[in-house]
C-alpha cells in the first residue's frame, strides 16, 4: 500500500497524506537508520568531510537517544584518525586555495568539518588530544591575514560551525572576529542578492552560467550546507555578539527563499529554481533544508506558523520515500557540486553525508513535537 501511494504520488504531483508522529516514533527511526548505517559501514575510515559530515548527525544523536554504542563509534573514527584532520605538520605547506585531497590540504575545509565532532567529544571527556589538533589549525587560521578560505558553499557547513565551537571551547573571540571577515568573502563571491540564495561557487554564477532552460542554477546541496551550518552556528553564537543580528538576517532571509521553492512532494530538486535540470526526488539538501528550518522555530527565529507546512512536507518526504523498509536513506545525489542533467539518483543512492543529514533533522523533529 506504501508502494502504491507514493507511485499515485508521482503520477499525480500530489503530496502524501501526512501523518501523527509521537516522539517514541521519530526516536525508532531515528534507531533504524543509524543502526542500519553502522552495521553496514566501518568507523575506521578517514576523516574527510563526507564522513565527518555523517559524524555530526551521529553525534546529535547521542545528544538525544544517550546511547553509548552509536557515541563509541564516533569515537572509534576519532581515534582511528588521530583527532586530526590533513596531517602535515609544517604550516608553511597548508593549502587551501582550491580543491585538494592531500595531507597538505590543512585549511580546506573539507579537512576540518572533523573538528566539530572532535570538539564535541571533547565536551564529553576533556582529554587535551581531541582538541589539540583543531587548536593548531583554527588557531592558525583565526589568526591569519587572508580570508578568502571558504570559496564554495559546502565549506559554510564544515567550517563555520567549527569556529562558534572554538570560540565556545577558547572564549576567544578572534574565531568569531575570522567567521565574520570569511563570510564577508564567500558573500561577494557566491551570494546572489536578489534571491538571498547561494551559487555552489563563482563558477556558478548567473549569467555566466545558467541551467539548460536559462534559469539561475541553484544547487539544493549547496544551499542546504549554507542553511544547516547557519542554524548551528547561531546555535554556538552569543547573542551579544555585535555580528550575531547579521547572522539571523541572513539565516531567516534564506530560509525564506528555500520555503519558496519545495516541491509538492516535499522534497526541493537537485537545481532548484529549475526542476528540469534533474528532476526526480533528492534528500541531502531536503534534509538539510528540513533540519536548518525546524532548528529555526525550534530556537524562535523563524514563525512555526508560516514553516509548520513546510517542515511537514519535507519530514513526509523523508520518512515515506527516502527512508526504506530496511533503515537505508535513498534518493542522495552522490558526491558532486552541481545538479547533473540525466544523472540517475534512486531508493538505493545513499551516502554518509545523507544519513548524517538525515538524522540532524530527525532529532531536530523530535524536539519539534516535543514543544
Amino acid at each position: 500500500m506504501r508502494r502504491l501511494l507514493i507511485a499515485i504520488a508521482l503520477f499525480t504531483g500530489l503530496t502524501l497524506q501526512a501523518r501523527k508522529w509521537t516522539t517514541d516514533e521519530v526516536k525508532d527511526v531515528i534507531r533504524k537508520v543509524n543502526i542500519y548505517w553502522q552495521t553496514n559501514n566501518p568507523a575506521e575510515v578517514r576523516s574527510f568531510w563526507d564522513n565527518a559530515a555523517y559524524h555530526t548527525g551521529n553525534m546529535e544523536v547521542y545528544k538525544l537517544l544517550q546511547d553509548q554504542q552509536m557515541l563509541d563509534y564516533s569515537i572509534r573514527w576519532a581515534e582511528h584518525n588521530q583527532w586530526k584532520g590533513a596531517t602535515e605538520t609544517d604550516p608553511a605547506k597548508w593549502k587551501y586555495k582550491n580543491y585538494g585531497e592531500g595531507q597538505d590540504y590543512v585549511l580546506f575545509g573539507d579537512w576540518q568539518i572533523c573538528f566539530q565532532t572532535y570538539i564535541d567529544l571533547y565536551q564529553i571527556k576533556n582529554e587535551e588530544i581531541r582538541i589539540k589538533r583543531a587548536k593548531e589549525v583554527m588557531g592558525y587560521e583565526a589568526d591569519s591575514e587572508v580570508h578568502d578560505y571558504w570559496w564554495w558553499a559546502d565549506a559554510l557547513y564544515m567550517v563555520m560551525p567549527v569556529m562558534t565551537k572554538m570560540y565556545k571551547l577558547t572564549g576567544d573571540t578572534k574565531y568569531l572576529r575570522k567567521l565574520y571577515e570569511n563570510i564577508l568573502y564567500s558573500d561577494s563571491i557566491m551570494l546572489d542578492y536578489e534571491t538571498r540564495l547561494y551559487f555552489r561557487d563563482g563558477k556558478y554564477v548567473y549569467p555566466k552560467h545558467k541551467t539548460a532552460n536559462g534559469k539561475k542554477d541553484f544547487w539544493a546541496r549547496g544551499d542546504g550546507w549554507v542553511l544547516a551550518g547557519l542554524a548551528k552556528v547561531l546555535q554556538d553564537m552569543p547573542e551579544t555578539y555585535v555580528r550575531q543580528p547579521f547572522f539571523v538576517e541572513k539565516y531567516a532571509n534564506l530560509a525564506r527563499a528555500v520555503k519558496k521553492l519545495q516541491q509538492p512532494q516535499g522534497h526541493w530538486t537537485r537545481s532548484m529554481m529549475d526542476p528540469k535540470q534533474a528532476p526526480g526526488y533528492e534528500t541531502s539538501g531536503t534534509a538539510f533544508f528540513c533540519y536548518g528550518l525546524l532548528w529555526g522555530v525550534n530556537n524562535g527565529y523563524l514563525s512555526k506558523k508560516e514553516f509548520a507546512p513546510t517542515i511537514e512536507k519535507a519530514w513526509n518526504y523523508l520518512t515515506n520515500i527516502a527512508l526504506q523498509k530496511d533503515g537505508k536513506v535513498g534518493y542522495v545525489q552522490p558526491i558532486g557540486e552541481r545538479a547533473i542533467p540525466g544523472q540517475t539518483v534512486d531508493s538505493n543512492s545513499q551516502s554518509n553525508f545523507g544519513v548524517g543529514a538525515f538524522l540532524l533533522a530527525a532529532c531536530e523533529y523530535v524536539r519539534y513535537l516535543g514543544q
